[in-house]
């Protein structure tokens, strides 16, 4: 069954007393301020087109200024994501709806932020690029706007755009969150064949790739944790150490040696990095007789164990 728009609105008033809400809206305008930095001092002076709105929306400007109308490129990106945000709302969820309704509409704001703070051109000390190397541009746009879209992905929001549709492939054909970034990116790069050369727009596409590849690695760097798998017989005093202590929870297995035939118990856990460094430092101090395995793992479905009265998935 459907909400109504009342229960929206309620849910909505109850968000904004929780602290999860102003944490995340932090982690949102912080996001969006460095991919606004990545746009205005390296995407716009370079005229770099990688699949984005940002690119599009320099293309368009161009466009718009040789048929003689004047249209700033903070403006199309507003009204480009102003469009877009209704299938994010539709097809993804009114919470991705309306987080990315929130960042989609400071792109343009805090791009004119950054040009009143430092303006490009003091930046520019030579050629008409801060790095005055089309491939040196390329890389540090990539770096700064694919850490933005892993810390935006990781809290089911997004920078707007063509990350919305990037979030549908995602969704609904479960490619990889970089691979979907690579997917919606290439699609608008040959628009920049309307005022950039054969040259710049392969460096374009090469940079939609290498976008893709990096959203992969940070993302999976922003949500591994470790699967720890631990042998012995100290197993009741482990376990309550991991669900006492570390307020995580944890499975436990019997099973049989292969080579000895003896009965043991396994207990294992999901940890954060440091939560496993201080379950090490446990075992250690204790001086327990015990054996271990851990890999890491970068998705996690379902709910998460519970810390603090704040859910984690």
């Amino acid at each position: 069954m459907k909400k109504s728009l009342k229960a929206y609105a309620g849910d909505a008033l109850h968000a904004l007393g929780t602290f999860k809400f102003w944490k995340e809206l932090v982690i949102m305008t912080l996001g969006m301020a460095v991919g606004a930095a990545a746009v205005y001092y390296f995407l716009m002076p370079s005229k770099l087109i990688i699949g984005s709105i940002s690119g599009l929306s320099i293309v368009l400007s161009e466009v718009f200024t040789n048929l003689g109308w004047a249209v700033k490129v903070s403006t199309l990106i507003l009204v480009i994501n102003a469009v877009l945000l209704v299938l994010a709302w539709i097809l993804i969820g009114p919470e991705f709806g309306l987080k990315t309704v929130y960042t989609a509409l400071i792109l343009g704001p805090l791009v004119e932020v950054w040009a009143r703070i430092l303006p490009v051109e003091k930046v520019i000390t030579e050629g008409t690029s801060v790095m005055n190397d089309p491939w040196l541009d390329l890389i540090c746009f990539v770096l700064m706007l694919s850490i933005a879209q892993a810390i935006l992905f990781r809290i089911n929001a997004s920078t707007g755009g063509l990350d919305i549709i990037a979030k549908i492939v995602n969704k609904y054909l479960h490619f990889d969150i970089g691979v979907s970034v690579t997917i919606a990116g290439a699609m608008i790069c040959c628009s920049a064949f309307a005022i950039n050369p054969f040259r710049l727009v392969v460096i374009g596409l090469i940079g939609t790739w290498i976008n893709g590849v990096v959203v992969d690695y940070f993302t999976d760097s922003l949500n591994k944790r470790k699967r720890v798998c631990i042998i012995s017989d100290h197993h009741e005093e482990i376990r309550k150490y991991i669900v006492e202590k570390l307020v995580r929870g944890c499975s436990v297995y019997h099973l049989e040696g292969g080579y000895s035939n003896e009965q043991k118990v396994e207990v294992v856990s999901l940890l954060t990095q440091s939560e496993y460094a201080n379950l090490l430092n446990y075992l250690k101090e204790n001086h327990f007789d015990v054996f271990i395995t851990a890999g890491n793992v970068s998705e996690i479905h379902g709910k998460w164990h519970t810390r603090k009265g704040v859910e984690e998935e």
